[in-house]
């Protein structure tokens, strides 16, 4: 969880087999989705960007994480074999993916094209 200007709370949005078709099929704008797991350690070290990036681009881009363990579903469906993983949807569509820890800069060339 970040704090955004004004001291408006920004943080990503915890995607599941519910929510998903809603808050990344048919969002207006670009959904970043991180793919991870509580014990795993590179995830644990690029949360934090992703809690940045959530926060720096709100309005522009939404941000979102599956749970792989919690999500099974939705990381089969997606061919998730290694995490973090983070995918961009655009227009309901996959439109990039990185797979493995990446600094920032990189995480945004995946979706700065986008908005």
């Amino acid at each position: 969880m970040v704090y955004g200007g004004g001291g408006i709370i920004v943080s990503s949005i915890e995607l599941n087999n519910d929510n998903f078709e809603s808050e990344v099929l048919q969002s207006p704008v670009p959904v970043l989705i991180d793919f991870w797991a509580p014990w795993c350690g590179p995830c644990k070290m690029i949360g934090p960007v992703i809690d940045q990036i959530a926060a720096e681009y709100s309005g522009q881009i939404k941000v979102g994480k599956i749970n792989i363990d919690e999500n099974s579903i939705l990381a089969e469906q997606h061919g998730i074999t290694s995490i973090p993983t983070l995918i961009v949807y655009k227009n309901g569509e996959m439109a990039a993916q990185k797979n493995g820890a990446a600094p920032k800069h990189d995480i945004e060339s995946l979706f700065k094209n986008l908005i």
